[in-house]
């Protein structure tokens, strides 16, 4: 797709720039700053637990076949269908209600989702009535797929207010000449504090790391987002996670995967033989929703994604980790009716994750 951008993107090179980019960190803007129409904040919680659920929600792509994906064409949608798929990720998670929820591939009015603000119907219709958002793909105009303005980024969403939320920039991928770069995602890492009332604060930290490039980026995120967990983690108690594109140690398809029909350069098919061990150190230093000895046991009951909607999850890309401790067995990955409730494979190419945080240590 970008291959396909940059001869044109080279004519508008000459004017301002149509791209955003980031300061390498960055407060999160008001105007991103959100909270729901005539929401107070939810009482405290009466138990020990805080229910922390991530989730990669594909801007409410629901399953409608995407270029990206190879299964079809489809550039944007429709408001009616754009309604439609937030209707059912907002059933979900007033299904699931979490407590705390980091959402990846969250769109703000671009126009490839009709122009609806997510983050405001999800802050309206949810119990989670606080939320920050922070661009990883923001651009006044694309001009290839009909894509037009874009605003995509990460968020974290709360039953109550989220403070010092602060944007961090990830390496920009090097396989690519500066003019292809301007107008590819700028992705990051999203912190915030969250004062949970009579208990404790924990700071977030939601990411959704590189997942095309062949230079190495992937791993540099992951390593970037490392840092930060334990740079955090000698403050005080931290959750943190989200889509970061690779496997837990342990897994046994790496891959050969069903729904990899690609053929365009720009979308290689995932490999992991090379990065089964790029998480270890997560695993091993901090709890994880996903225990790694289950997980090690049967990889199935914790997988994560495809990209096709007729197949099933063949993969774990989406992970929590704290330097606190989950409820031992709260971890969830929400597949379907028999494992979270209900049926997320049409909602996402990814299913949420979740796990209850003590919250009395």
């Amino acid at each position: 797709m970008f291959r396909r951008l940059v001869p044109i993107a080279a004519l508008l090179a000459a004017c301002d720039p149509l791209a955003n980019t980031f300061e390498p960190v960055s407060a999160v803007r008001s105007d991103r700053t959100y909270a729901g129409a005539g929401k107070s904040p939810a009482a405290a919680p009466t138990g020990d637990t805080l229910n922390v659920m991530t989730w990669n929600v594909k801007f409410a792509g629901g399953r409608i076949d995407f270029w990206f994906d190879c299964f079809g064409d489809r550039n944007v949608m429709t408001r009616a269908e754009v309604d439609a798929n937030m209707n059912g990720l907002i059933a979900k998670i007033k299904q699931s209600d979490p407590d705390v929820l980091l959402l990846q591939e969250c769109d703000v009015g671009s126009f490839r989702v009709a122009g609806v603000d997510m983050m405001r119907r999800f802050v309206d219709e949810t119990s989670l009535g606080y939320g920050v958002y922070a661009s990883h793909w923001r651009s006044q105009f694309i001009p290839v797929n009909n894509l037009r303005n874009m605003d995509s980024g990460n968020a974290i969403l709360a039953k109550w207010p989220l403070t010092n939320a602060t944007r961090y920039q990830l390496p920009l991928r090097g396989d690519a000449d500066a003019l292809y770069r301007q107008f590819y995602l700028k992705r990051n890492m999203l912190v915030a504090d969250l004062d949970v009332p009579g208990k404790r604060k924990i700071t977030l930290v939601n990411v959704h790391t590189e997942a095309y490039a062949k230079d190495g980026t992937k791993k540099r995120h992951i390593e970037q987002f490392e840092a930060k967990v334990k740079d955090l983690a000698a403050r005080g108690r931290v959750v943190a996670g989200g889509d970061l594109n690779s496997v837990p140690p342990g897994t046994t398809k790496v891959k050969d995967f069903p729904d990899q029909v690609c053929k365009d350069p720009d979308f290689p098919p995932d490999q992991y033989g090379e990065e089964v061990e790029w998480l270890r150190d997560l695993y091993t230093t901090y709890d994880a929703a996903i225990p790694l000895a289950d997980y090690v046991k049967d990889n199935s009951p914790w997988y994560s994604y495809t990209a096709d909607k007729n197949g099933a999850w063949n993969r774990t890309l989406d992970h929590l980790f704290t330097n606190g401790k989950f409820k031992a067995g709260s971890g969830v990955m929400h597949q379907d009716a028999a494992r979270g409730g209900m049926a997320t494979l049409p909602l996402s190419d990814h299913a949420p994750l979740s796990a209850e945080l003590d919250l009395s240590q």
